[in-house]
């Protein structure tokens, strides 16, 4: 089979890429495009450290096909950052020490970013339910739900 043309665009600027029709989104954006911010944790969509926007909606971008993403919007983990500085849910997951060897943590940035975007107040629990398809393998998880609540402190200006 050929390589098919997409064009999507990806932190606010536009690719025109030739993919294999079974590349993932991640590969194809980790491999093709240079953003190594996302990453392969499972490769079965189950942990969550490749979590992207498409046109808005958080997925699993190892289980979605690149040809999947055609005409679309993604955002990255690097797509949240501007002029060179960390969005508030960024600069919380520092600040809070949730980063431990990092590798889910641009996974749960972004569930934590779109959990904010859609619930600027979340409680504990709501924070705990919104990330639930993001799994880290090194923390317990309390300084993680810390920095999203933190987080959403600063964007509402608390």
């Amino acid at each position: 089979m050929p390589k098919r043309l997409i064009n999507l665009t990806v932190n606010g600027e536009a690719y025109e890429v030739a993919v294999e029709p079974w590349w993932s989104l991640l590969y194809t954006v980790r491999e093709e495009l240079g953003l190594t911010g996302s990453k392969e944790g499972c490769g079965t969509g189950d942990c969550g450290a490749c979590s992207m926007l498409v046109d808005g909606r958080l997925v699993t971008s190892c289980i979605m096909l690149a040809v999947e993403a055609d005409g679309c919007q993604v955002t990255t983990i690097e797509g949240l950052a501007t002029d060179g500085n960390l969005h508030p849910v960024q600069q919380a997951f520092v600040e809070k020490g949730a980063v431990q060897c990092g590798y889910c943590i641009p996974g749960m940035v972004m569930a934590a970013y779109d959990l904010l975007r859609r619930n600027p107040n979340p409680t504990l629990e709501e924070v705990r339910l919104g990330l639930a398809g993001n799994l880290c393998r090194c923390t317990g998880y309390a300084k993680i739900y810390e920095a999203v609540l933190a987080a959403a402190e600063r964007m509402r200006g608390d």
